[in-house]
């Protein structure tokens, strides 16, 4: 491209890049990314979706008369850009390696305004940072010119200092970089020496988190509980925490409370150099604990504005959605464990959440929290089959509405609703207006977006589901129900490769994740590498009686023509007491494998009558493709309200 000529500022995942300045920015912060990398990164994302050969790379970055180990340095500068990146051959989200021909930038681009810090509307030129040379940098000073540059170095030091101690001396700060920072809220202490008390800190550590997503989510990014629960107990050091996490910032606290006051201690640090920007203490009386969760947040979100070089927003008492009255605060107790153990995701955790979610009702029917808790529990209870959906889901939706008709902010309770009308009542139009407005409402509510890309997904939509399960991922980034759900889309998408790389680094990051070992499975399956499949069944660790080692067998040995073994596995399965709502999860697969179509037919058919979520993935879901051709199957897709055959299913 012409000098001149201004280049796009592009956005991928948690990253914008200036081609123009060759600069890289993560979470609005500038990244060190050197000459080759960059250059490599630049022809990447000139041609998104498309691969760029190695034969071009060499063309451009080291022509015929460069005199250089070409593999050698391609290899490293590739290397180098990955590990910038957070991304591996191995489990690619940004560059797909194709072997022997080149790259392929995978990740959604989009071009956002050529803006610079400071620079209203156009776009200036930021000079490289890197040791490195750049094609477009100035010329190197000669030996000759040494002596001005020093004593123009030593002028501009001693301004600088003057300058420095000016504004430390003077009032306001400067206007600075207007950067979005990311932060994660560590798991507070439980100092009351009581572990029952482990959901007054866990809740607290929630509620600090949605306090501060909701304070500035134009400025300010709050990685989501699951993540940083990681770190509960960990003496993990804060430079790597903050790696992990992709956060410039962590709001450390403790917490200790006796029968009447609680004592909370924060201090918010700067990863970087470990350096405490902000500390408070405060002694206050348990019924004024929400008005005080709002004040710390309100501090923080001050103290990253002012760090941003904007000025800090009027210090409010407290948020109304928030604020409970003194003789409420049993409600509010009630709440925080039952979030605790709604929060562990198991059949007992739901249960005793639904209970103290229930009593949290009975002691102010007037809070709302504790409605869209109620409608979390009980939509996905009967998603994960723990009950009929006939029963729970309609209990849900009257949680919910409810929750809403008191506060109608709530972003949780429209995600609920959203839930409930794409499992239950089959009306994506409705469950995607709530998850719009859910998220809207809470753009840093990961389980929002997690389950929108769900919904997207399920209709086919994957250019749109994969970008928010995406966002998803960055405000999540160790959750690891959604990254097999990650895993999940890329395979119904019929990227098997993908699919399989995800789905394998979920399981080393958990054995036992849910989900994930079925997508290798089945990518497997859809590969014809049936050998392949049917070891991986065996390496996830599933015992032999265990009905799903069943369910996958019959699957594998099905679809590979090893009728007798299949038939063998079908009636293990057939005779395992499954739950009637999980039956049909379990076995509608299974027959559509083994090739008896009338029977899985049979179980769809009175799935949809049942208003079971098992039939949200038949538009997409590869497993289904004998069936689609059949008149009956096409009539069970259009009673789910995904239509006839799409075009997802005859990639």
């Amino acid at each position: 491209m012409p000098q001149g000529v201004n280049r796009p500022v592009l956005r991928f995942g948690v990253f914008e890049a200036n081609l123009s300045a060759q600069e890289l920015r993560k979470h609005g912060t500038r990244v060190r990314l050197r000459g080759q990398s960059f250059f490599i990164l630049s022809m990447l994302l000139e041609k998104p979706g498309e691969v760029v050969t190695r034969d071009e790379m060499q063309q451009r970055l080291w022509p015929a008369d460069t005199f250089v180990d070409f593999e050698h340095s391609l290899n490293s500068a590739v290397k180098k850009l990955r590990g910038v990146l957070g991304d591996s051959p191995d489990n690619s989200r940004y560059i797909e390696t194709i072997p022997r021909v080149g790259y392929r930038f995978i990740a959604p681009v989009q071009e956002v305004a050529a803006t610079t810090p400071g620079a209203a509307g156009r776009e200036v030129p930021v000079a490289p940072t890197s040791a490195e040379p750049l094609r477009d940098a100035a010329p190197p000073i000669s030996r000759r010119s040494w002596p001005r540059y020093v004593v123009a170095g030593v002028v501009i030091v001693a301004v600088g200092v003057v300058a420095a101690l000016a504004w430390r001396m003077a009032g306001p700060r400067p206007e600075l970089a207007r950067e979005k920072v990311a932060l994660a809220v560590l798991p507070f202490s439980n100092l009351t020496g009581d572990a029952g008390q482990e959901y007054f800190s866990d809740g607290l550590t929630e509620e600090m988190i949605v306090q501060l997503g909701e304070m500035d989510p134009e400025r300010m990014s709050v990685i989501a509980r699951t993540s940083v629960m990681h770190y509960k107990g960990s003496t993990e050091a804060l430079p790597q925490i903050g790696s992990e996490l992709g956060v410039q910032y962590v709001l450390e606290g403790s917490v200790r409370r006796d029968s009447s006051r609680v004592r909370i201690t924060t201090q918010l640090v700067r990863v970087k150099d470990q350096t405490p920007v902000w500390s408070r203490e405060y002694d206050r009386e348990l019924a004024g604990l929400l008005t005080l969760q709002h004040e710390v947040a309100q501090e923080v979100a001050n103290e990253m504005r002012i760090t941003l070089g904007e000025k800090p927003k009027p210090n409010i008492a407290s948020g109304a959605k928030r604020v409970i009255s003194p003789e409420t605060y049993a409600a509010y107790d009630l709440y925080l464990q039952g979030r605790y153990f709604w929060n562990k995701r198991t059949e007992e955790g739901f249960r005793r959440a639904a209970d103290y979610f229930q009593q949290a009702i009975d002691r102010d029917p007037r809070y709302a929290p504790a409605y869209a808790g109620l409608a979390d529990t009980e939509g996905l209870m009967s998603t994960w089959y723990e009950g009929p959906p006939s029963e729970l889901m309609p209990k849900g939706r009257a949680a919910a509405l409810k929750a809403l008709q008191l506060d109608d902010t709530l972003a949780d309770a429209h995600t609920s609703l959203a839930l409930i009308a794409e499992n239950y009542d089959y009306d994506w139009q409705t469950a995607e207006k709530e998850f719009k407005r859910a998220i809207q409402l809470d753009p840093g509510y990961a389980t929002a977006h997690q389950w929108y890309a769900e919904c997207l997904a399920w209709q086919g939509r994957f250019e749109e589901a994969l970008a928010e399960s995406e966002k998803a991922r960055q405000l999540d980034p160790l959750s690891i129900i959604i990254a097999a759900d990650h895993a999940t889309i890329l395979y119904y998408d019929r990227q098997y490769d993908r699919a399989i790389a995800q789905a394998r680094a979920v399981i080393n990051m958990d054995p036992h994740a849910p989900r994930a070992g079925s997508v290798v499975i089945y990518s497997y399956v859809q590969q014809g590498k049936f050998a392949d499949a049917q070891k991986f069944v065996e390496q996830i660790g599933l015992a032999p009686d265990d009905p799903w080692h069943s369910v996958l067998e019959a699957i594998v040995f099905g679809k590979w023509g090893h009728a007798a073994e299949a038939l063998e596995a079908l009636r293990k399965a057939e005779r395992f007491p499954w739950k009637p709502e999980q039956r049909v999860e379990a076995l509608v697969v299974v027959y559509s494998a083994v090739g008896r179509n009338e029977q899985s037919i049979a179980l769809l058919q009175q799935a949809v009558v049942n208003h079971s979520n098992a039939v949200t993935a038949l538009k997409v879901d590869p497993i289904y493709d004998p069936l689609r051709s059949d008149p009956r199957f096409q009539a069970v897709m259009r009673q789910a309200g995904l239509g006839d055959v799409g075009a997802a299913a005859k990639r």
